[in-house]
């Protein structure tokens, strides 16, 4: 069976490198959560007037942030280096990864101007790397979250001139909200243009109890995101926006296994349906969950509550906290079906990303 996952832009200007992949199974297998790094985007950073705090140095504590910097020195060439990427996705038998920047540079707290750099630097060496192999690689971008308006605009430069396939964004935004009113135009022109809007954490924004045992990431990644979706769900947006898709990180986060709870807020508490029409699980069923769960009774939970239909691979390739046997942890799942696997694996991120299959001539 062939595929073809090549963006507008590097279609109109690489047409001469367009390949398809032969695969053995049913779909293409799809990694939605993995990172590219972009060392130029740090230089710009470090002309911010304000205080350069690394996300660890807040959230954690010294041998928290020394860990991370030796973890960073160790991962640096499969973070930069294509063939080396490409080589570790074969090894696990991924064959289309949707690339989006490394958390550790949203950068959202440095001026507008270097936010607007920052981001435009790291779109530009997405479109690099995937117009280097466009049958292995689908651009997410990045957006100078810290100013709405060249958010939007930055959207549309990566959807319409770049060709990418959607965004990765944070969970909050400087302790904003993203279902706060002031990204309403950027959620409106994601539904407009089909973005895919990946949800990727950053520690939590509240952290003075978990700064011990690497607890910043354990339980605060997972935990901001929990608080993003209530935001999204209880605040209406996909209410507003009924076609978005959004896909997020860690499984949802904890808020994607407790969806009971707030369907009974919603009964009982006027202040939960202020914004929506609907339980909130009606809304949880609308996003995406990908499979950094990494345990099967938690996939199967995930599956029983939204769907096969949404739920994606992720990896969160390169890093320590990732899971680098998507597929096998797929596959090796007693309870779900062929179909139900062929889904996970690659064909909710084909149709989310709009990969399209290519017959034979």
């Amino acid at each position: 069976m062939l595929f073809s996952c090549v963006s507008h832009a590097a279609a109109a200007t690489h047409r001469k490198s367009r390949k398809t992949i032969k695969v053995k199974r049913k779909t293409l297998s799809v990694d939605l959560h993995c990172h590219v790094h972009t060392p130029p985007a740090d230089d710009i950073a470090k002309q911010s007037a304000s205080v350069n705090v690394s996300p660890t140095a807040r959230y954690g504590n010294p041998r928290t942030e020394a860990q991370q910097k030796k973890l960073h020195q160790d991962l640096q060439q499969k973070l930069t280096s294509i063939e080396q990427r490409i080589a570790d996705m074969n090894k696990m038998d991924i064959d289309v990864q949707a690339i989006s920047t490394s958390p550790l540079q949203y950068y959202y707290g440095v001026e507008t101007d270097l936010g607007r750099k920052i981001a435009r630097t790291i779109n530009e060496r997405l479109a690099e790397v995937t117009a280097s192999n466009p049958d292995r690689f689908v651009p997410l971008g990045t957006l100078p979250m810290q100013e709405p308006e060249l958010a939007v605009q930055e959207l549309e430069y990566c959807m319409k001139t770049l060709g990418f396939k959607g965004i990765e964004i944070g969970t909050n935004v400087a302790g904003v909200e993203i279902a706060d009113p002031c990204y309403e135009k950027m959620w409106a022109k994601c539904e407009a243009l089909g973005a895919v809007v990946f949800l990727h954490p950053i520690g939590f924004t509240s952290p003075q109890r978990l700064t011990q045992h690497f607890l910043t990431n354990v339980i605060g990644n997972p935990l901001d995101t929990t608080v993003a979706l209530a935001h999204i769900v209880f605040g209406g947006v996909l209410e507003r926006y009924p076609k978005l898709k959004i896909v997020t990180a860690h499984g949802g986060g904890f808020l994607g296994h407790y969806p009971a709870r707030m369907d009974h807020a919603y009964k009982v508490r006027p202040e939960c349906h202020d914004h929506i029409t609907r339980p909130p699980s009606y809304y949880m069923k609308k996003i995406y969950y990908d499979t950094m769960v990494f345990g099967e009774p938690q996939l199967d939970h995930l599956v029983n509550l939204y769907g096969a239909n949404h739920v994606v691979i992720g990896t969160d390739y390169p890093y320590d906290m990732g899971y680098y046997k998507p597929v096998d942890f797929v596959e090796k799942a007693k309870k779900l079906t062929r179909t139900q696997k062929d889904q996970i694996i690659g064909g909710n991120a084909a149709r989310l990303l709009g990969l399209k299959k290519k017959t034979k001539s």
